[in-house]
Parts: structure tokens; C-alpha cells; sequence
């Protein structure tokens, strides 16, 4: 078995109960299909990535088949991580043949979404290379699967911004206008959650000046214009770190990344996600 990767997994508990749910939802009373082959049958399986791809989600395609089979052997040729090549085969199973065929489909969904995540994180980050820039990914996840997204952001070579609502303030558009204006939306944040980081979305450069005035850890420049961008920048001057957001895509992100923000955040990395070209295929003992 490859060891475990470096990239710091979501909780087993979380892993187990994204499992649940999948098999819960595919599942149903049973396997209908499955019933066909012999009770006792063995089978050995070879795992195909037909597209050129960064793999992520390992732990959730092993945990589908363990569920269904505690002694189901898999052999890992790759790491979550690792760059593979069209064709390769990246892992090998064995095992009783009715839950390695009920677990396929529930195992590969997981695998060729969380890979496509990670693969197209790595190509943000490429677009960004020689710059200080970290990528960032949001909010627009798959609902339900926020943490597995977030963990393939991390396999990519991304960051990520905030986990939730919880564990950081983003003052956006809508804020502002219930709480009176910048200045009293940064207030009442910091008088009711100190400990939280404090980010405010600004469209505009005389936006930008009372957010600096008002004290924020970091601002994020929402649509702005290249022009605007560099502005900002130089306006800043350093005092708070700079996060670009909108309009960004793998056309745009080099020019917005040699402006010299700090970060930019593209929402495409868990929303705009092909699935990566998996293909198990089965042979009995």
C-alpha cells in the first residue's frame, strides 16, 4: 500500500458518513444486479485513469469498498497528489466479486470528482507560476461534500479560504447595506466574534479606502478592472494582504496574479469540474 499522503484528511468520521450516504442513496434495499454472480465468487479489479489528471480521494474510494468488505485488498500504484498520465493504471483490487461491483460506481464518482477538483487546481496554479500568489478556492461546492472539495482543492497545490460560515467574517455586498456602511458592518464583526478573521468585499476604490480605514485583515477586490487592480495595489501598499475575486479563469488569472495581489479566488475550481475518465474493470478468479 503507498503511504498516506501529506495532505491533511477531513476527519475518518466525515469520510465514513460521505460513504453512508452514497451507498445509502445508490443502494436502496439492495443490489439487484449484483445477485447474478456466485455468492462466493473472488474477483481482481484494475483501476484505469484514461485522462491525464491529478489524483484525490483515495481514502473515500477505499472507504466505499470496506464498507461493503472489511478484507477487501487494495494496492495503490499512486498517492493523492500525484500526476498521472493517460492509461495508467493507478490501482489494483481483490477481493469477494458482488461488493467490489456494488462499491464501483459509488467509489469512482467520489475518485473522478475529487480528482477532477485537484486537476483543475493544478492548472490555476501553473497559470500563476513565478508569481507570490496563492490560489483560493470559495463556498461553491457540492453540497454535502464541501470538505472532500476543499481537501482536493489542498491536492492541487490550493488554498483554501474560509471552511464555512463559521470560521472566518466576509462582509460582501449585502452586508454592508444591512449594517449601514462599511465602517459599521467591521464594527459590529469585531464587537461580536474578535477571534474571527475579518475580510470585506469592496467593488470599488473609494471602498477600498474605508476599508482600509476601518482595519480589516484583508480585502477582497470584487470584478475589479486590471487597471483598478493595480491601483489597489499600490494603494495598499502592503498594509493588508489582497484577495482578487471575479472574472477569473485561466485566460485572466496570470495578469491578475502579476498585479500583485496576494490571493485570488476562483470559484471554478469546485463548480466548473469535468470528471476525470475513470474505468474499473473486473476479472474473476
Amino acid at each position: 500500500m503507498i503511504a498516506a499522503p501529506s495532505f491533511v484528511l477531513p476527519d475518518a468520521g466525515q469520510i465514513a458518513a460521505d460513504v453512508e450516504r452514497a451507498l445509502t442513496e445508490d443502494l436502496g434495499q439492495g443490489d439487484a444486479t449484483a445477485g447474478l454472480l456466485p455468492a462466493d465468487a473472488r474477483a481482481h479489479a484494475a483501476l484505469t485513469c484514461r485522462d491525464a489528471a491529478v489524483i484525490a480521494g483515495t481514502a473515500w474510494f477505499d472507504a466505499c469498498f470496506r464498507r461493503l468488505d472489511p478484507a477487501v485488498h487494495i494496492d495503490w500504484q499512486v498517492r493523492d497528489g500525484d500526476r498521472v498520465m493517460p492509461g495508467s493504471v493507478i490501482c489494483r483490487l481483490s477481493g469477494h466479486a458482488r461488493p467490489l461491483v456494488t462499491a464501483e460506481r459509488s467509489a469512482l464518482n467520489f475518485l473522478q470528482l475529487l480528482s477532477a477538483t485537484a486537476t483543475a487546481t493544478a492548472e490555476y496554479v501553473a497559470a500563476v507560476a513565478g508569481t507570490a500568489v496563492r490560489v483560493l478556492d470559495t463556498r461553491k461546492t457540492i453540497p454535502g461534500l464541501r470538505l472532500a472539495q476543499k481537501y482536493a482543492v489542498r491536492c492541487g497545490g490550493g488554498h483554501n479560504q474560509r471552511m464555512g460560515l463559521y470560521d472566518a467574517i466576509l462582509i460582501k455586498e449585502n452586508h454592508i447595506i444591512a449594517a449601514g456602511g462599511i465602517a459599521a458592518a467591521v464594527q459590529a464583526a469585531r464587537r461580536l466574534h474578535p477571534e474571527l478573521p475579518l475580510e470585506v468585499e469592496v467593488e470599488n476604490l473609494d471602498e477600498l479606502e474605508q476599508a482600509l480605514q476601518a482595519g480589516v485583515d484583508r480585502i477582497m477586490l470584487d470584478n475589479f478592472e486590471l487597471a483598478s487592480m493595480v491601483e489597489a495595489v499600490r494603494r495598499t501598499a502592503g498594509r493588508v494582504p489582497l484577495e482578487a475575486s471575479g472574472n477569473v479563469d485561466l485566460r485572466t488569472i496570470g495578469e491578475f496574479a502579476r498585479t500583485g495581489v496576494d490571493f485570488i479566488s476562483v470559484g471554478a475550481l469546485t463548480k466548473h469540474v469535468r470528471a476525470v475518465d475513470l474505468s474499473l474493470r473486473l476479472r474473476l478468479d
